[in-house]
């Protein structure tokens, strides 16, 4: 028997994100989900080692990894639309769930268990962590944007900023303030010495 789960995930790259914005460079799942994945990552880590969470990073790095798996069932729907209203949003749930277990039927039986709490991941601090790299990972983006001068994305980039501000986990606030100043230096900024 021939199992598809890997073709379709590997379709991940044929999602084009930000459907509604002028982009000056386009943006696929396959790449969003990697830099989703390093920074929950990363930010699983700082809770662990800084904040004594008891969290298993590299966990985290595979939700991360399959965050938006649903998509290549379901293409992306523009946030404007997802979140309307509360029953636009349920709706939206019970699809991505629907497409979740398509995508698990897809797996040899043997294997289902292993994927299954990455595609179905329960409410909890890792989803948390995964949630909030993705709102960091959509707020560099809108950053590259403005930096190649399109304004198109400076809406959405102070409001993803906003929300950012008020998610209290302390080691996103300690990702964000360490790490996100450098996406906006050039090449020849970030390989200049630092004074210490």
């Amino acid at each position: 028997m021939k199992h598809h789960f890997f073709a379709y995930v590997s379709r991940m790259r044929y999602i084009r994100r930000w459907g509604l914005m002028r982009s000056v460079m386009p943006e696929n799942d396959a790449e969003h989900s990697l830099q989703v994945a390093m920074i929950a990552h990363a930010v699983a880590v700082i809770g662990r080692d800084v904040y004594g969470r008891k969290v298993n990073p590299e966990h985290v790095l595979a939700l991360g990894v399959y965050h938006d798996v649903s998509e290549v069932i379901t293409g992306d729907m523009p946030t404007p639309v997802k979140y309307q209203t509360d029953e636009l949003r349920k709706s939206y749930k019970d699809v991505e769930r629907m497409a979740n277990d398509r995508l698990l039927s897809m797996l040899p039986d043997q294997l289902r268990g292993a994927y299954e709490p990455y595609l179905s991941a329960p409410e909890g601090y890792d989803r948390q962590v995964v949630k909030a790299a993705d709102s960091i990972s959509a707020y560099l983006k809108c950053l590259e944007e403005k930096r190649a001068g399109n304004r198109e994305f400076d809406a959405a980039g102070e409001s993803i900023r906003r929300s950012l501000a008020q998610i209290e986990l302390p080691e996103v606030q300690d990702f964000i303030r360490e790490f996100i100043p450098s996406f906006e230096l050039s090449l020849d900024e970030l390989n200049q010495p630092e004074d210490r």
